[in-house]
C-alpha cells in the first residue's frame, strides 16, 4: 500500500508503520496516524543541544539517551510488536531500563521524555502527548517553547498522574527529576 493510499479514520498498526516508506514521518496513537513535519533549525539546534548535555552527563551510566527518529513502543499490555496501536518519535528520549531496548527502538515507556514545541505540533504535544506519557507512566516529561522561552515540567506523582505542571523561564540551570545529578544549562538551550 502506498503512502498516498493512507486513511487518518483507519486503524492501523506497527505491521503496517513498519511496511510505510522510511522518508515518511508518522506517529499512531491509539492506531490513529499523525504526520510529523520536518523540524525547523531552532528546533534541531535546541534538540542537538538538550542531547548533547544529557548524553555527556550519561557517558559511563547505565541510562541512554535517544534523538528523533526512534521509536517508542507503547502497548496497552503484553501484546506482540505487530500488534501495538501506539508508535511515537519523542524529540528527546532517556530509558535507565535495558531491557526495553531493542534494535526496533524502545517498548515500553521512557523514564524521561522531551518534545520541543513548534506550530504545528504544539496542541499536539500539550494535550494529545500529554495524556499518552501519563497514562503509560513516563517518570518525567519536559515541553520545550523556542518561542517564549519556557520550559514547561511534568512528573509523575505516586498515585500515576501527572501533578501541577511546573513552568519555567528558559534561563539558569534546571534539575532532572529522574537524573537529579544532572543540572541543564537553560541557557544553553534557550539560545
Amino acid at each position: 500500500m502506498g503512502f498516498a493510499l493512507l486513511k487518518p479514520e483507519e486503524y492501523y498498526t506497527y505491521r503496517d508503520y513498519l511496511s510505510w516508506p522510511d522518508d515518511i514521518r508518522t506517529e499512531l496513537i491509539d492506531g490513529v496516524i499523525y504526520d510529523m513535519s520536518a523540524p525547523s533549525r531552532v528546533h534541531q539546534k535546541v534538540s542537538g543541544e538538550l542531547l548533547r548535555q544529557i548524553a555527556n552527563f550519561l557517558i559511563g551510566k547505565s541510562c541512554e539517551v535517544y534523538v528523533a527518529p526512534f521509536d517508542v513502543r507503547l502497548p496497552q499490555a503484553d501484546e506482540a510488536d505487530d500488534d501495538v496501536s501506539t508508535v511515537v518519535q519523542p524529540d528527546i528520549s532517556v530509558i535507565c531500563d535495558p531491557d526495553k531496548l531493542d534494535d526496533r527502538g524502545c517498548r515500553g515507556a521512557p523514564d524521561f521524555i522531551a518534545e520541543i514545541l513548534s506550530p504545528s505540533t504544539a496542541a499536539h504535544d500539550q494535550i494529545r502527548k500529554l495524556s499518552l506519557y501519563e497514562k503509560h507512566g513516563v517518570k518525567e516529561y519536559w515541553i520545550i517553547d523556542p518561542t517564549y522561552k519556557l520550559l514547561i515540567v511534568r512528573t509523575l506523582k505516586e498515585n500515576g498522574a501527572y501533578g501541577i505542571p511546573m513552568i519555567y523561564e528558559g534561563k539558569g540551570l534546571m534539575r532532572m527529576t529522574v537524573l537529579p545529578e544532572l543540572e541543564i544549562n537553560l541557557d544553553a538551550i534557550y539560545l
